[in-house]
């Protein structure tokens, strides 16, 4: 840990507590006796050690991805040295998709140095890359895969600190119907796991409050036009449109909907449209509209963070992502649950337990982050819900 966040320091020396903490010491007699590298990571004196981060480098939804490993690479560099080894965060495009999800995680499984992943950042991608890790045992720390049964099944390497799209879309749901009063609600979304999954939720809570869903269309993401979908919408008499996806067709929902003649109608999104990417996509029309956001409460270590971050890459954290707080905190966290269960050997290597560093981050508890305190249990670690924001004068504010 660098000297820079004096306050993490504090924090994360009394409150870090890990389930695997034993496990260390016999670290160098478990590679022994299993030279697999499936069983033991041995980092040579010289290497690195290695975090794997996973996410959309590149096209629409490339804000979520630069956002989360810019903060990533933050907490690498405040990681230090351990036992005379730096720490590394490696950064691969998912492109956002499955099959760029399994590409990166078969990458990432082929190279012996990499001891965990920071990700997936999408919920598809991290669907199709859980089997392959959960196989060479490289323990998930996602900052950001909401979808709700990405925690099930048969493995035991992934774990979240979000909260789960399910959560959101009670929260949503009840927002809309309690605090903004609508009672006659259209659902769309972009078709996706995440999309699709967070508006199924907000549709089925709506209606068990005692609202009305008058209209569910999916659009096609990456289209620019969606005037059609609108139309039919607005037959529909809608006081509300719940959108699930990401910012950039949220952005073209907005700019049709005046088109359409729904001016007074409420546009409500999820925290994939949340940041200062949707509002510049929207313009004038992202005026009004809500979005979910994770942004964690103010604090003195998120100020001394936020100030951090803006003097190295120009923008205040969380502007293009609400996701930049939990970047740094899993990459902080994976470190630390590292530390815990490697031991330098008397060759000078490094030897990292795999099956030690799976049960140390699936058992981390207490940590206190920039996000709040996360524990995990079954893969979640985050026990707080979604608050929700609104842009007012161009910019995202608490209603």
């Amino acid at each position: 840990m660098s000297k820079r966040y004096y306050l993490f320091s504090i924090l994360i020396a009394v409150s870090l507590i890990l389930a695997a903490c034993g496990g260390a010491s016999k670290a160098p007699d478990v590679c022994a006796e299993n030279p697999d590298e499936t069983v033991c990571a041995v980092i040579e004196e010289g290497s690195t050690i290695k975090i794997g981060y996973a996410g959309p480098m590149a096209g629409d939804y490339s804000a979520f991805g630069i956002d989360i490993s810019n903060a990533g690479m933050l907490a690498a560099e405040d990681a230090g040295e351990f036992e005379g080894f730096a720490f590394e965060l490696l950064v691969e495009d998912t492109q956002g998709s499955g099959e760029g999800g399994a590409s990166v995680a078969n990458l990432y499984v082929s190279d012996p140095d990499v001891v965990a992943i920071a990700g997936h950042t999408f919920s598809g991608s991290t669907a199709a890359a859980i089997p392959i890790y959960n196989e060479a045992r490289l323990p998930m720390l996602s900052p950001s895969a909401t979808r709700a049964d990405l925690t099930e099944g048969d493995q035991d390497v992934f774990n979240r600190i979000p909260f789960t799209d399910d959560l959101q879309g009670q929260f949503a749901a009840e927002y809309l119907y309690n605090v903004l009063g609508v009672t006659k609600l259209a659902v769309m979304h972009d078709g996706d796991a995440y999309g699709k999954g967070v508006a199924e939720k907000v549709q089925e809570v709506f209606t068990s409050l005692g609202g009305e869903v008058v209209a569910v269309e999916a659009v096609t993401p990456g289209e620019t036009d969606y005037s059609a979908v609108l139309t039919d919408i607005g037959a529909s008499d809608p006081e509300a449109i719940y959108y699930g996806g990401y910012y950039p067709e949220c952005a073209v929902v907005a700019q049709g909907m005046p088109v359409a003649g729904m001016e007074d109608v409420i546009l409500f999104s999820d925290d994939g449209s949340y940041g200062e990417a949707f509002i510049e996509l929207a313009g004038e029309n992202s005026e009004g509209v809500y979005a979910a956001t994770g942004a964690p409460l103010e604090s003195a270590a998120k100020a001394e963070f936020d100030a951090y971050y803006e003097s190295v890459y120009g923008d205040p954290p969380g502007a293009i992502s609400t996701f930049t707080w939990h970047g740094y905190d899993v990459v902080d966290a994976l470190v630390q649950a590292i530390k815990s269960v490697a031991i330098l050997g008397d060759d000078g290597n490094l030897y990292i337990p795999r099956e030690a560093l799976v049960a140390a981050v699936n058992g981390l508890e207490g940590y206190q982050g920039l996000t709040g305190v996360l524990t995990c249990n079954g893969g979640e670690c985050n026990a707080s819900g979604p608050s929700f924001q609104v842009v007012q004068d161009g910019a995202w504010v608490i209603p």
